[in-house]
């Protein structure tokens, strides 16, 4: 099998799990482990997922529990600014976004689903937002013209992408100089026991699809950014449960007691105003 037949199966796995989220509850998508029924207890919202529920902008019906930080806390959104959130889902980070740039800003989500699209589109008319628009397109080619954000976020999606380095590329190439990101996401520190690293369903659910983080961040860097720092960082501690599923009882006590890990990260990074890179001085 060869690399793009790999990366195209994996792409279609994403696709298949969160279409069926998006037409699940907040609730269902709790007792699932990917958020997506596969018969193991909460990976993604009891684990990884932080709480929103007392944050501006914050809409319980497009919050489908699947995030792994808050990337909107930390992205230093301005009144006016042109917000891209990839991987968007329901809406949840667009329309906390939209609090934060106003009716003068506007805010772009993207996903890959059609079905999130369609979702998302159905909660920002409830909404009465004017300045809050979804697309359907893949973050390694994103239908967005170069140079159009201020701020560009994201929330425990790009682990999902199987060319890393090209989704920093666009991320790069969308945003104006200047402009920077704010990106929550999942990532490895020492090797991930080969039971939780092969498994598709994990890898739906943020965990197996992660990679390490000091490659996480040397991508970010040869992108072009600068700047770069982590503003949040946590250990993900996954329960007995859930380990049981994919590892014998001496590998999960190995795992607990080493010092590799899962770790959620939200990382920040700069358009340089002055660069000349892909991207940047087309």
């Amino acid at each position: 099998m060869n690399t793009l037949e790999t990366a195209e199966q994996l792409k279609e796995i994403v696709r298949e799990k969160y279409s069926q989220i998006a037409e699940q509850s907040k609730s269902e998508n709790e007792s699932s482990c990917c958020g997506a029924t596969c018969g193991c207890a909460t990976v993604d919202y009891v684990v990884m997922a932080d709480d929103y529920s007392k944050i501006e902008g914050y809409a319980p019906d497009a919050d489908l529990g699947l995030g792994c930080g808050l990337p909107t806390e930390f992205a230093l959104i301005k009144e006016g600014d042109t917000v891209v959130d990839l991987g968007s889902g329901a809406g949840n980070d667009c329309f906390v976004a939209r609090s934060l740039t106003g009716e003068n800003g506007k805010v772009i989500g993207l996903d890959f689903t059609e079905k999130m699209i369609a979702k998302a589109r159905v909660n920002a008319d409830k909404l009465g937002y004017k300045n809050v628009e979804f697309r359907q397109g893949d973050i390694e080619n994103m239908p967005i013209a170069g140079g159009v954000a201020d701020v560009v976020v994201s929330n425990c999606v790009l682990n999902l992408v199987p060319n890393k380095k090209q989704a920093f590329a666009e991320t790069f190439r969308i945003l104006k100089k200047g402009g920077h990101f704010s990106v929550s996401d999942i990532v490895l520190v020492g090797a991930l026991p080969q039971g939780l690293q092969k498994s598709a369903e994990m890898y739906a659910g943020c965990v197996a699809g992660a990679i390490q983080k000091d490659e996480y961040m040397d991508m970010i860097k040869q992108a072009g950014f600068n700047e770069i720092k982590i503003q949040k960082e946590k250990r993900i501690d996954l329960p007995v449960e859930i380990l049981k599923e994919y590892l014998s009882a001496s590998e999960i006590d190995d795992f607990k007691n080493g010092k590799s890990g899962i770790f959620s990260v939200t990382v920040y990074a700069e358009k340089p105003v002055n660069c000349c890179a892909p991207g940047c001085c087309d």
